[in-house]
């Protein structure tokens, strides 16, 4: 399983890569003609072992860095990628040919060559002279091989940053000399802090323009070091740095007599970014349940941690399932031993019930169960989050419900302060309490980024809305445990000769829902039924008392009452809730909570015009002056029900009529 923002781009552009590099060599009775100019960075020949099969063998056993290029908007990293491309001779004749004659037709550099546009794809990119999605590219020299993602700056596009990030080892940060650590500087810092990168090269850019001066360059380096250390980045390297102009790039520049330190690609070269993993043991989160035929059943997954053998003890989680292993295939054939990062399928000993999504682990050291979280958030949709609202939880291969219960505080990015919040808004980052509805096999993500690491998806839209790490499972999600009951809801139900149900009223206020409900509730009654209503504002005088009326109170309040009228139908009784309830998410909330065929959504559909004419209580007055802020549809929106089982037309009928429709219903 890769890791929840990994992107297949940079694999296919190394393996592209790599085949064009043994395409410019020649084969010529055995030997090898290398395209690589004398001083280039590439191996020669004879160091290649003059043949295709010595040459790809030696480059199959360089070591592989991923890295990152971020900062904040124009501070030069696609320039720095362009560049460093060119430096190291990995241009082909017809790039440098359309590179020289883009940078002519966009003019961006005076008629000079413009690296940018080897990187920036997107004809939007080239017209607005940023970064909008992630660029991957691979490049290798004599001593390893890189796939860098060039990030965009522009705290719109945030979330890409974030992808790019999600699968590197190191990060190149960019300070434009000129104007030193800005918001943008400190936001991409702090996410890849939250990401597990704890390797930056500081890149100062842009010194040709401040004259290459030291004193400029110490103190954006001291500032960096200060926020570096706040955030828990461990090792911080920073170059002075001319990306157009090449300087300190490939080789240290005699413009900077006073710098010592290495290049930016020397360092790039030698920096030692293997982590100390954390002593897990193994760990296959399973993607695909291999059944070609009745003969065969197979678990197929990338494993994420330790090593697997035939005979080995095994446990499904979150099932708690054991077995053994009985073989480890593969498309080569079948292999005595496993480990991180293979490919595999197992097969079981045992038939045992195992899902995608599910994790098979060692018996000896299972991987943590839970349904409850503390969690790092990065919010990435322009609709704010709201607590208590669900979402689609993506971790791996299994997809959940999730909520936010809480939030614990915001970070302000340019103090790291810890600020109170009940909602958050676009490229917050915030640490929170997570819910799931169902326990999940996790680690946290400082011991295994695959195991960590989740999205959250909205219902409605699909659309990513935000990315996170697991840091620990709440204690309370293995201290409460539900207590089973022997006389159920069935046996309730049965004594009271009726059927429980939630019949949910929605509508504007002034609709008729209370009306409604009312008169509904008493001809149950007289028929001999056991019902009860619960009405928004009698509600908000007790149980919710403590709410008000923003997005975030309303969806709490949704929340209570939802779970409230549950307890009532397991009682046995038809529960009648009579609550504006603007929200279509936190109606779908309320509605998962019922078994199928309990939960009645009506309704109470009446144009603003007639509900603003029967207005009672003055509200709408009220709200039309600004005496109410966040009143239902003047200035805040009222999301109608799209598949409702009723819907009551207050115009066409009264309220007696339109109650007995509810009746008929409920009948049936």
């Amino acid at each position: 399983m890769k890791p929840v923002f990994a992107n297949r781009e940079s694999e296919l552009e190394h393996e592209q890569t790599e085949r064009r590099e043994v395409e410019a060599l020649v084969a010529v009775g055995g030997s090898v003609v290398a395209f690589a100019s004398p001083e280039s960075r590439f191996p020669s020949p004879a160091s290649a072992g003059d043949s295709i099969t010595g040459y790809l063998q030696q480059h199959e056993h360089k070591s592989l860095l991923r890295f990152i290029t971020c900062g904040s908007v124009d501070d030069g990293k696609s320039t720095l990628i362009g560049r460093l491309l060119h430096d190291t001779r990995l241009l082909f004749d017809d790039q440098l040919a359309a590179l020289d004659a883009d940078s002519r037709r966009h003019g961006t550099q005076n008629g000079e060559i413009d690296f940018a546009l080897l990187v920036d794809g997107l004809a939007a990119e080239r017209e607005q002279g940023i970064t909008i999605d992630v660029a991957y590219r691979f490049f290798g020299t004599e001593k390893r091989k890189f796939i860098v993602a060039d990030c965009p700056g522009h705290e719109q596009y945030t979330r890409n940053m974030a992808t790019g990030a999600s699968t590197a080892a190191l990060a190149v940060v960019l300070v434009d000399a000129r104007k030193g650590l800005l918001t943008q500087t400190r936001r991409h810092s702090y996410i890849v802090s939250l990401l597990g990168i704890r390797h930056v090269l500081l890149a100062v850019n842009k010194m040709d323009l401040v004259d290459f001066d030291q004193a400029v360059f110490e103190r954006i380096v001291g500032e960096y070091r200060e926020l570096a250390a706040q955030l828990g980045i461990e090792h911080v390297t920073a170059v002075p740095l001319s990306a157009l102009r090449g300087h300190n790039l490939t080789e240290r520049s005699p413009l900077t007599p006073w710098y010592h330190g290495p290049s930016v690609l020397e360092h790039l070269e030698s920096v030692d970014t293997e982590r100390s993993a954390a002593e897990l043991g193994f760990r296959l989160p399973v993607q695909w349940v291999n059944r070609p035929n009745q003969d065969f059943r197979g678990f197929a997954g990338t494993i994420a941690a330790g090593t697997v053998r035939p005979g080995d003890e095994v446990v499904a989680l979150p099932s708690g399932r054991r077995s053994q292993v009985q073989r480890i295939v593969t498309a080569d054939g079948d292999l005595d031993v496993a480990g991180a990062g293979q490919a595999v399928t197992l097969t079981l000993a045992d038939e045992l019930d195992i899902s995608r999504g599910d994790v098979i682990a060692n018996v000896a050291q299972p991987a943590q169960v839970a349904d409850q979280f503390a969690v790092h958030l990065l919010w990435m949709d322009a609709q704010p989050l709201l607590p208590g609202r669900s979402y689609w939880l993506k971790i791996g291969a299994r997809t959940v419900s999730a909520s936010i219960t809480e939030i614990k505080h915001k970070v302000d990015v340019n103090s790291q302060a810890q600020l109170a919040a009940k909602h958050l808004e676009l490229n917050e980052v915030a640490y929170c309490n997570l819910s799931l509805d169902q326990p999940i096999a996790f680690e946290a993500y400082l011991d295994n980024r695959e195991l960590g690491s989740f999205i959250l998806i909205d219902r409605q839209t699909h659309a990513t809305v935000a990315a996170g790490t697991l840091d620990f499972a709440l204690r309370r999600a293995g201290n409460i445990h539900w207590q089973p009951v022997d006389v159920d809801k069935a046996a309730r139900a049965r004594s009271k000769h009726q059927k429980p149900r939630c019949v949910w009223f929605t509508g504007l206020s002034g609709s008729g829902k209370s009306t409604i409900a009312n008169l509904v509730d008493k001809q149950l009654h007289a028929l001999g039924h056991h019902s009860f209503v619960l009405d928004g504002d009698n509600v908000r005088h007790g149980l919710n008392k403590d709410l008000g009326f923003t997005d975030e109170d309303r969806v709490e309040n949704i929340r209570r009452v939802a779970e409230v009228a549950k307890l009532m139908t397991d009682a046995g009784l038809i529960v009648l809730v009579s609550f504006i309830s603007p929200f279509r998410a936190e109606r779908r909330l309320a509605r998962e909570l019922f078994e199928d065929g309990e939960f009645v959504e009506v309704f109470v559909d009446t144009p603003l015009a007639e509900a603003e004419r029967r207005d009672v209580k003055g509200l709408y007055a009220k709200a039309r002056a600004g005496k109410i802020p966040n009143f239902t549809g003047i200035d805040s929106p009222y999301e109608a029900p799209e598949a409702a089982e009723l819907r009551l037309e207050t115009l066409e009928d009264d309220a007696q009529a339109l109650a007995q429709r509810v009746i008929d219903y409920l009948r049936d």
